[in-house]
């Protein structure tokens, strides 16, 4: 068990009511298993307390990273909600904290030096 932050960094930001978190690999290792095993279903899961709708993801192989938007993360957005991060800038920095089943030797192969 790792954070996910251990193998990716990320970036957040608002859209409306939604927002839209990046994670995005230090390695081409963690790339390849954020692909087989970061879902949406994960990420909206790990968010369900939030409600955020159905989250979505979009893969960007070439950057290394996959953007997942949750279309109601905050509630009205940035002029209506009453959430302490209105913007949803600290999603991202939220989302690296989440627990992942990852073996010893990719997690190895997969961390920033």
């Amino acid at each position: 068990m790792a954070r996910l932050g251990d193998i990716a960094h990320a970036r957040s930001g608002d859209k409306g009511t939604g927002a839209n978190i990046g994670i995005i690999a230090y390695k081409p290792e963690g790339y390849a298993w954020l692909e087989r095993n970061l879902t949406a279903g994960h990420v909206e899961a790990f968010f369900g307390s939030m409600e955020p709708g159905a989250v979505k993801r979009y893969e960007l192989p070439n950057l290394g990273a996959l953007n997942f938007v949750l279309p109601e993360v905050l509630a009205g957005g940035g002029s209506r909600s009453l959430r302490i991060d209105a913007q949803g800038k600290t999603l991202g920095q939220t989302a690296l904290e989440m627990t992942i089943d990852i073996d010893e030797e990719t997690l190895a192969a997969a961390r920033k030096d």
